[in-house]
């Protein structure tokens, strides 16, 4: 799964589809269409959309839900999640509650100087 989800995301055009759901969740497919070409200026047809749309709902990135005759696409952070645990570990709650930056290594002359 973890494959779908970085194929999903090497494409810019997907990765502007997830910026925009991010910015406004459940939207139409003539809503994303819109808003990719307003503000991004991307003349994309309704179908070259909705395959983009396919690949990230593939990959977790995407729901999609109806309501009468619309389908509403949502965005679902589950698969980045997943992702960012795998390389930076479980997150304990020390860790929640006090985000620290991690020092740097102290050189050699600075190690012998400190007391």
């Amino acid at each position: 799964m973890a494959d779908d989800v970085f194929k999903a995301l090497a494409d810019p055009t997907r990765r502007r589809i997830l910026d925009e759901l991010t910015e406004r969740n459940g939207q139409t497919l003539f809503e994303i269409c819109g808003r990719l070409t307003t503000k991004h200026g991307l003349g994309l047809s309704r179908q070259a959309v909705s395959q983009h749309l396919a690949v990230l709902e593939a990959a977790g990135l995407v729901i999609t839900r109806r309501e009468g005759r619309y389908k509403f696409h949502d965005l679902d952070t589950v698969p980045l999640e997943h992702i960012v645990t795998r390389w930076l570990g479980p997150q304990t709650p020390e860790t929640l509650q006090s985000p620290q930056t991690p020092k740097a290594p102290q050189t050699r002359k600075a190690q012998e100087n400190t007391p």
